[in-house]
């Protein structure tokens, strides 16, 4: 598997990305604004993460997202790690990542790989999704923030 950046005349994956975040009008913000990856295996994609500056010295994963073949082989861990390295090598300070509040196996990740809960945005999903989210039989609502010092 190789991790490479998507150059800028190249199109994002737009249908995984939005198995992560069903909302085309904010992954389409953020990708005009962010750097998105793609992780490939025999010139297919399996993964995608897009990472936006927010904050002098701060970067946020805004997305991160596995094909449904390749779900539970570690790969998602793997990509996490990897926008880690490639935030610490742009010189960055803090990474920063956000979950629903039903996303358990994504909260157990990111805490495997070093962040820690900072915040509760109480409502995020009601206000900027037009349609409610539903995970793992729990209604999305809250946006659980995480961070990881670099």
């Amino acid at each position: 598997m190789i991790i490479r950046k998507l150059t800028k005349d190249g199109k994002p994956p737009m249908d995984l990305l939005l198995t992560a975040d069903p909302c085309k009008d904010i992954v389409e913000k953020y990708l005009s604004r962010g750097e998105c990856y793609l992780a490939e295996s025999d010139t297919q994609i399996i993964g995608v993460f897009v990472l936006l500056p927010t904050r002098p010295e701060t970067v946020e994963l805004v997305n991160i997202a596995v094909t449904e073949k390749h779900h539970g082989k570690g790969l998602g861990k793997q990509l996490v790690i990897d926008a880690i390295e490639k935030s610490k090598s742009k010189g960055y300070k803090t990474i920063e990542i956000g979950t629903g509040n039903s996303s358990i196996e994504q909260l157990a990740l990111y805490q495997k790989c070093g962040f820690r809960i900072v915040n509760i945005d109480i409502d995020f999903f009601i206000r900027h999704y037009p349609e409610d989210i539903f995970e793992n039989g729990i209604h999305c609502r809250d946006m659980v923030r995480l961070s990881q010092d670099l």
